[in-house]
């Protein structure tokens, strides 16, 4: 089976590397990001984590889930990635470098298995999500998503 084209993103958020990997892992942030969404993670090589939230019928739901591949703060975040009840996973790794004044944050969601349903809206949630995280560290406050 062959892979899909890994998804790369490179932004500049105005804040430290511990700002910004604290906007990654916290809770807090995480419900503001994806609309009420509970993050529940354990934030250790080999961890589960998962984005949980009510179902249509009213019952919680793993959105995401995955497992933590790789935890060093504040610097590398990876891990697989699922959407909803598959097993098809990807694989996601976020990377701050500190830059004057900034950090530097790379996403790479990789490792796409040519039959993932996932691709198409994962590839358009990135830039969303980045958005909202980027304006939510920087202003205090994020936009609605569409």
């Amino acid at each position: 089976m062959a892979d899909r084209a890994p998804l790369n993103y490179v932004i500049y958020i105005a804040a430290t590397p511990e700002k910004v990997w604290e906007g990654f892992v916290s809770q807090e942030s995480n419900r503001i990001l994806f609309m009420g969404a509970e993050l529940e993670a354990e934030w250790k090589a080999g961890g589960s984590m998962a984005w949980v939230g009510p179902g249509p019928d009213g019952k919680p739901m793993k959105y995401v889930h995955g497992e933590v591949l790789r935890f060093d703060p504040p610097k590398v975040l990876q891990y697989t990635f699922a959407m909803g009840q598959s097993d098809t996973t990807s694989r996601v790794t976020l990377e701050l470098v500190a830059e004057t004044e900034a950090t530097k944050v790379t996403v790479t969601h990789d490792q796409w298995a040519d039959t993932d349903s996932a691709y198409a809206a994962t590839a358009d949630g990135w830039s969303r999500i980045l958005s909202r995280l980027k304006t939510l560290i920087e202003t205090g406050k994020t936009f609605k998503p569409h």
